[in-house]
C-alpha cells in the first residue's frame, strides 16, 4: 500500500510538500501540486484521516452536546449549527445525553483525547465547576449565558423574555395565568427563570397553575386537561413550546372552549404548528443562537454573544 514517503519519492518532492498538498496548503507551487496529485491518482492513494488530523493539529470536527433530539428548541439550535458547519466546511458530532451527568463528562473527555476541536453545550446537567477543567483541552461554548471567562457563549436573555410575556398577558387583562415547563426547577435554569419572572410580574405561584415535565404534544394535552378542570381555572396559559401550546389549543377546542375568549394561549419558538393554529409565540431565534455558537467554536473564542427575541402576537391572546 502506498504511503506519503513513496509519493514524495516518485514526485521528487519533500514529504512536507506532500503533506501540504494533502491539507490544501496554499504555499505550494502549482507545478509541484499537480505532480503530487498525479502520483496520488496513479497510486489510488487515500490518506489516513487520523494521521492528517495529527499533522494539521485539528480534526475539523465540532461536538454538540444535546439532551434530546425531536425537541423543538434543541432542534432549532442544531439546525443553526449544521447550517454554519456546512458553510465553514466542518463536520458535526451530535452527542445526546438525556441529561445524564456521566455521559456528559464522557463526551467532554473527547477534547482531552483530541477527538474533537471544540464542544458546544446546548444544555447541561453538570455544574460549571465540573465542566471548566476540560477547557484546558479544547474550546467549550455554551448556549446559555455564563460569566466564566474560560467559556464562550451564544445566549439570549430568557429571564427578560419571560418578564415580557407575563407583562403582555397581564396588560391584556388576564388575571389567572398558568404556565408549563420542562424539567423541575432544581434541575433547570430556564424553569427557575420562568418562576422568578412570574413572581416578579404576577405574584406568588399557585402550585396548581404550574405543570412541569412537559416535553411533547401528549404532555401538553394532559396539562390542558388538568388546568382546564381546575375550579379556579386559568384564563391564560404560557406554554414552554409551540408543540405544547398546540396540544393545549386542541384540547381546549375539543371541550368547546373559545380561544382566546375562554382561554388565551402563548407558546415558544415560532414553530409551524403555532403558525398554522394562529398561536402567539415567544420567538427566541434559537437557530441564530446555534449559528453564533458554531462560529465561536471555530474561532476558539470565549466571547459572549447575545441574541435578541421577540413576542409574535396572533389570534390566541
Amino acid at each position: 500500500m502506498a504511503n506519503i514517503y513513496e509519493i514524495a519519492k516518485l514526485a521528487d518532492v519533500s514529504v512536507s510538500t506532500v503533506s501540504r498538498v494533502l491539507n490544501n496548503h496554499k504555499y505550494v507551487s502549482e507545478e509541484k501540486r499537480k505532480r503530487v496529485q498525479q502520483i496520488i491518482k496513479e497510486l489510488n492513494y487515500t490518506p489516513n484521516r487520523n494521521a492528517v488530523d495529527l499533522i494539521r493539529g485539528e480534526t475539523r470536527m465540532i461536538g454538540v452536546i444535546i439532551p434530546y433530539n425531536n425537541n423543538q428548541a434543541f432542534d432549532q439550535m442544531l439546525h443553526g449549527i449544521l447550517n454554519k458547519s456546512t458553510e465553514l466546511d466542518y463536520s458535526v458530532a451530535v452527542l445526546p445525553t438525556k441529561y445524564n451527568k456521566q455521559k456528559e463528562l464522557e463526551y467532554l473527555a473527547m477534547l482531552k483525547n483530541k477527538l474533537l476541536d471544540a464542544i458546544i453545550i446546548t444544555s447541561r446537567s453538570n455544574s460549571w465547576d465540573k465542566i471548566i477543567p476540560f477547557t484546558k483541552y479544547g474550546t467549550i461554548i455554551s448556549c446559555e449565558y455564563t460569566e466564566f471567562k474560560e467559556i464562550g457563549c451564544s445566549y439570549l436573555d430568557r429571564y427578560a423574555s419571560y418578564i415580557d410575556v407575563f407583562k403582555t398577558l397581564k396588560n391584556k387583562g388576564y388575571t389567572t395565568i398558568a404556565f408549563t415547563t420542562g424539567r423541575e426547577a432544581a434541575e433547570s435554569l430556564s424553569t427557575r427563570q420562568t418562576i422568578a419572572a412570574y413572581e416578579s410580574v404576577i405574584g406568588h405561584v399557585n402550585s396548581e397553575l404550574h405543570i412541569s415535565n412537559c416535553f411533547c404534544f401528549e404532555d401538553g394535552y394532559k396539562a390542558a386537561k388538568t388546568l382546564l378542570a381546575l375550579k379556579n381555572r386559568p384564563t391564560a396559559i404560557f406554554a414552554n413550546g409551540d408543540e405544547i401550546a398546540g396540544a393545549i389549543y386542541q384540547y381546549a377546542k375539543s371541550i368547546g372552549f373559545h380561544v382566546p375568549r375562554d382561554i388565551a394561549i402563548i407558546g415558544q419558538e415560532n414553530q409551524p404548528i403555532g403558525v398554522a393554529l394562529g398561536i402567539s409565540t415567544l420567538h427566541h431565534r434559537l437557530g441564530t443562537v446555534g449559528e453564533q455558537a458554531f462560529e465561536l467554536a471555530v474561532k476558539k473564542s470565549s466571547a459572549k454573544v447575545k441574541t435578541s427575541y421577540e413576542i409574535i402576537q396572533r389570534a390566541s391572546i
